[in-house]
């Protein structure tokens, strides 16, 4: 077998045709600038080719299913393995996905509480028992003296199919008739169902009355043989279901045989009706309907209403206020919880009501009922089609648990299934610390340990590897969608652990980020385990303990972007550090560094939050300081992002721009009255089309095109600004519709994308680019790097402007209509960073960052600091999640959080300076931050 994966000639995007030699069965580092081709090298090129030769493996069947694979730009790669790349973008949004379902600990808790999980009645608290034939039969004549009853035996149930040949097979056995999606038919009658529907099919086995009762004990008998201890009785067109195997002895309640699927909140066997599943619902809020109580009707009060005070509804609100014995000038904070009920939830009274048509100046008049604001909120959400009107109603709701199930997202009957005192939610409520110590802790019988050993075994390892990389503070409830990118690649990591593959390519993009030093070690011990069991892991990294716990390191650069794609250096970690070639290098030896600032500012004032429990926040007063770079450490899980995002950011926006997102649970925050504006600058991508680039997100290409209508040539055509925008018709090439590329369908291969023979793949029509600046014309301009527009576009301020802020940044080599979904998450953090650059600053804003250092080198994140630092000497305030040493040991102030994470965190174990941190020996920041402080 081959002992190296061998790459020649790679020039996908920047990559310089590099050749190079990669040992297998080994930890390998790439690293290197942002932008200097590492996510290229290892996704784009390794990942993407060992993928598309395992899809080209499949039948030309299967292959039309999996999408486009492309073949990257490489002359040749030898010894690769199947490859599996985990990825920061891969976290999915949908709702329904939990830390439970990404894992697959759910399926496994699902399989547990169907095994050996006892249910107990919701009434009576009760263990459910189970009833012979004959109880049942005795129950039946109890129940219905004197009544004639279809017994049905249930065969199919919610299940797709057409199911022709088992009605035909029913007919043979002697059954006449079937019911059959509620409908009683005849079983020699062609049964005709739609394939993709889910049907129920029950056999009808007798119609009887309860006066005969042998033969109701015969037909009960022959129905739960039939139906698997299950039968349906219809009594007229009431129906109940009995089983042979559980039922509760008080109350009747009847269970079925416990499955797998009732315990999903994804299945309608399992899922809260109310909600489907969901455990929330979206109502109309009575709180964003009137959000200033000291106003009256007339004055605004009810903001759905605010542009009709002239309208039939605002009269509709006059009459009702005169029936409830005010009128539209009194404020609303005076009103008796009758007299708003009455606006809100309107009347069952009849009223009258009066109106004067304007046009017409006729007065009508007509008796009706007045339904109230939010049902009526509510009724034009549901019956309009027009998209912006729902977004209108949409600003007047808010996400609410379900009163049904409380937010639990499951049926009662199946949360009343318990193994030692909790359901299947109570578990999935716990951290992941105190799941493995209930499941450390789990007392069976024999018989149910050997039916739940090998469930249990799964469970834990899994717990434990979550456990191991820092995640104990998280539930397996959590919403997979509210995870960090750094959260969700080491959860993908656990489901990997689980798989126990061998011989696997593994991909890896920053599987650090999110992770407190303190965490890191189990991070890499969980990397050498993957390593040791027999696979190869490329991971793409900017950590200087994980770079120098690798067994192979490939430094790429030397610069970003068109000066990047070269392999500047590879070996071991001690090699790349005696290498003075290589920029990582110098920093590992210490040649280069980023220094300590001589001095700390000092704070222009405080923003103070009081009595913050939010989560696992343990009712604490902070103060956060103004005018400084403030950062906010701690392990994670610690409480720093519901701290700062939940509760400082929500309340802010609440209070500057009205937004209806509640913040988390918290007594008050003082925030001084020069404070006017709040920005988050997060993690998330800045586009999710290639339309999308940092041209239009920066706003630069607005000023560009205005230029460009500007010139001779376009005045003298009628051109205008949009003629020379790619999203709309005029000045766009019609026959790609602006996107440079024509897709080429091929059926059951994959589909081809080729450049727009129109256009040339310029975007552009022939007309368009007739019109130049300077020689160039508007696509010649967007295939420009940074650094060349700076230099193009000297004389045109407003243009400069923005095009200097990319370049402080870093960010001269990439390209102005480079497509958005190329871009790395660094580039598109520094690029979000640019855009509030660009904006003319008060002077009073706060700047709120989530790990800016996120993809970033430790040369990047030196620019990184000189930017922020531009932004305080301007007067505003950072404030800064950050687990960087690099970017904590600059900061002014210190907030670290802990001392754990999760229950055991939430509270303040120090704050100050990083040398009043470090000082602290509780904390886990400033133990690793003493050894990056000069000593004196």
């Amino acid at each position: 077998m081959q002992d190296s994966i061998v790459i020649r000639g790679a020039r996908e995007h920047n990559l310089k045709n590099i050749s190079l030699s990669l040992p297998r069965d080994k930890v390998i580092v790439i690293t290197g600038l942002s932008g200097s081709g590492k996510s290229t090298l290892a996704f784009d090129t390794l990942y993407a080719e060992g993928q598309r030769r395992y899809v080209e493996s499949l039948s030309s069947y299967a292959r039309q299913f999996l999408g486009l694979m492309n073949k990257p730009d490489v002359d040749a790669i030898e010894g690769l393995s199947p490859a599996i790349s985990i990825e920061q973008k891969t976290t999915s949004k949908n709702p329904r996905s939990t830390v439970g379902t990404v894992t697959e600990i759910y399926d496994y808790l699902r399989l547990l509480f169907a095994r050996v999980g006892t249910p107990y009645c919701p009434v009576h608290g009760i263990p459910i028992q189970k009833k012979t034939p004959a109880a049942i039969a005795d129950q039946l004549v109890v129940d219905y003296p004197d009544s004639d009853l279809v017994i049905l035996a249930p065969l199919i149930r919610q299940k797709k199919g057409t199911y022709e040949k088992l009605v035909a097979e029913l007919n043979k056995e002697g059954y006449r008739r079937v019911r059959i999606d509620g409908e009683i038919r005849r079983t020699d009658e062609p049964a005709s169902l739609e394939r993709y529907k889910k049907h129920d099919i029950e056999i009808v086995i007798d119609r009887v009355s309860t006066s005969d009762r042998s033969r109701i004990s015969e037909a009960v008998e022959a129905a739960l043989a039939k139906g698997d201890g299950l039968i349906i009785v219809l009594v007229g067109t009431e129906e109940k279901i009995y089983s042979s195997k559980m039922s509760c002895p008080e109350c009747d309640i009847t269970f079925e045989e416990l499955q797998p699927r009732m315990f999903s909140f994804n299945s309608p066997f399992g899922a809260c009706e109310s909600c489907s599943g969901l455990g929330y619902r979206e109502e109309i809020d009575p709180a964003l309907v009137i959000p200033d109580r000291s106003l009256s009707i007339a004055e605004g009060a009810l903001r759905p209403y605010r542009n009709t005070i002239d309208g039939w509804r605002i009269r509709q609100i006059a009459t009702v206020a005169r029936e409830g014995g005010f009128d539209l000038m009194t404020p609303l904070k005076d009103l008796t919880e009758a007299q708003l009920s009455l606006i809100l939830y309107g009347s069952e009274k009849k009223l009258t009501f009066t109106y004067t048509s304007k046009s017409h100046d006729a007065t009508m008049q007509y008796k009706g009922y007045f339904e109230g604001v939010i049902p009526q909120l509510e009724r034009l959400y549901g019956q309009t089609q027009s998209e912006y009107r729902r977004r209108e109603i949409e600003q007047y709701m808010r996400f609410t648990p379900c009163p049904s199930c409380g937010g639990r997202r499951l049926k009662d009957k199946i949360l009343s299934v318990r193994i030692q005192g909790k359901n299947i939610i109570d578990v999935t409520d716990l951290s992941i610390k105190d799941a493995k110590h209930f499941f450390e802790t789990l007392s069976l019988d024999d018989t149910q340990m050997r039916i739940a050993h090998q469930v249990i075994k799964e469970i834990m390892s899994r717990l434990t590897f979550l456990d191991d990389v820092g995640l104990s503070y998280l539930t397996l409830s959590r919403s997979a969608g509210t995870l960090s990118g750094g959260e969700a690649q080491r959860i993908r990591l656990a489901t990997q652990i689980g798989s126990n593959l061998m011989g696997v390519l593994y991909i890896l993009d920053e599987p650090s980020i999110g992770l407190h030093q303190r965490n890191n070690y189990l991070l890499i011990r969980t990397l050498y385990h993957l390593r040791d069991i027999g696979n190869t892991l490329v991971v793409v990294e900017h950590d200087e303990e994980t770079i120098r716990s690798a067994d192979y390191v490939v430094d790429m650069g030397p610069g970003a972007g068109i000066h990047g794609g070269h392999v500047v250096s590879q070996g071991t970690p001690a090699e790349i550090e005696a290498d003075p070639a290589s920029l990582t290098g110098r920093y590992l030896s210490g040649e280069l560094s980023i220094p300590v600032p001589k001095k700390r500012r000092k704070p222009s004032g405080h923003i103070v939050i009081r009595g913050a429990r939010e989560h696992n926040l343990k009712n604490i007063d902070v103060s956060i300081p103004l005018g400084v770079l403030a950062v906010v450490t701690g392990v994670s899980g610690s409480g720093k992002s519901t701290l700062v995002y939940d509760i400082l950011y929500r309340q802010m926006m609440r209070r500057l721009y009205n937004s209806k997102e509640a913040p988390g649970d918290h007594d008050a925050i003082v925030v001084p009255d020069e404070v006017d504006k709040v920005i988050m600058i997060d993690q998330s991508p800045i586009g999710k089309t290639p339309r999308s680039n940092p041209a239009t997100y920066i706003k630069v290409f607005d000023d560009i095109r205005a230029l460009f209508a500007m010139t001779t040539e376009s005045k003298v055509r009628g051109y205008k600004q949009g003629r020379f925008s790619f999203n709309v018709r005029g000045g766009r090439c019609e026959a790609c519709q602006g996107d440079g590329l024509i897709k080429i369908e091929m059926n059951f291969l994959p589909d081809v994308y080729v450049p727009c023979e129109e256009c040339k793949g310029k975007r552009f029509n022939k007309e368009t680019l007739e019109v130049t600046y300077k020689g160039k014309n508007i696509a010649a301009v967007l295939d420009m790097t940074v650094e060349e527009a700076l230099s193009f576009f000297e004389n045109i301020l407003s243009i400069r402007r923005k095009l200097q802020m990319l370049y402080d940044v870093g960010l001269g080599y990439i390209k102005l209509g480079q497509p958005s979904t190329t871009l790395s998450g660094g580039e598109a953090q520094r690029i979000k960073l640019t855009k509030e650059l660009a904006k003319r600053a008060t002077g009073n804003t706060i700047y709120l960052l989530d790990e800016p250092t996120t993809g970033l080198h430790f040369h990047d994140v030196k620019k990184l600091l000189d930017v922020l630092d531009r932004l305080v000497r301007k007067g505003n305030s950072v404030i800064i999640i950050e687990h960087n040493l690099d970017v904590i040991k600059t900061a002014d102030h210190l907030i670290d959080l802990g001392p754990e994470g999760g229950t055991d965190g939430g509270g303040i174990v120090a704050e100050g300076t990083p040398e009043d941190v470090a000082a602290c020996t509780t904390s886990y920041t400033g133990e690793f931050l003493r050894r990056v402080l000069p000593h004196d």
